[in-house]
């Protein structure tokens, strides 16, 4: 894997280019001198085991022919506190899907991404958080 990245202006905006030529911005706080242009790199993160975990999660639903109308999910994160580097501590995910979708078979999906199929979930583990996780099915 391949990114590219380049800064943008005198301070802490960069782009982030992939090998297939997606973009995205990231920055730093005002409190540091950023002007809130993009992502901080902490919550790219996070985003990434939220991508991480969905992506898997669709991909075993499809495979067991539920239909899923919609699928969102909200993730609450903690960092340690009075520590440099500050990790994540906590990681919490609600998983919100519609659909014509059996709740166990949800709950197994999301099962198996986290403790097995989704690398950024196990890249977090690695460095001492704890995932935790709630499933709602129709109702959203």
């Amino acid at each position: 894997m391949r990114i590219e990245l380049k800064r943008l202006d005198d301070a802490f905006h960069f782009e982030g280019v992939s090998e297939t030529g997606n973009i995205v911005h990231m920055d730093a706080g005002e409190n540091i001198g950023g002007h809130n242009k993009g992502v901080r790199p902490m919550q790219m993160l996070i985003m990434g085991v939220g991508g991480c975990s969905a992506i898997d999660i669709v991909l075993i639903l499809k495979k067991q022919r539920q239909v899923i109308e919609d699928f969102q999910m909200t993730i609450d994160a903690e960092r340690e506190k009075d520590k440099e580097p500050a990790l994540w501590k906590s990681v919490h995910i609600h998983f919100k899907l519609k659909g014509t979708i059996d709740k166990e078979k949800a709950e197994r999906a999301v099962q198996l991404s986290l403790e097995k199929y989704c690398s950024v979930s196990k890249t977090l583990e690695i460095a001492g958080a704890t995932i935790s996780y709630q499933i709602s099915v129709n109702e959203i």
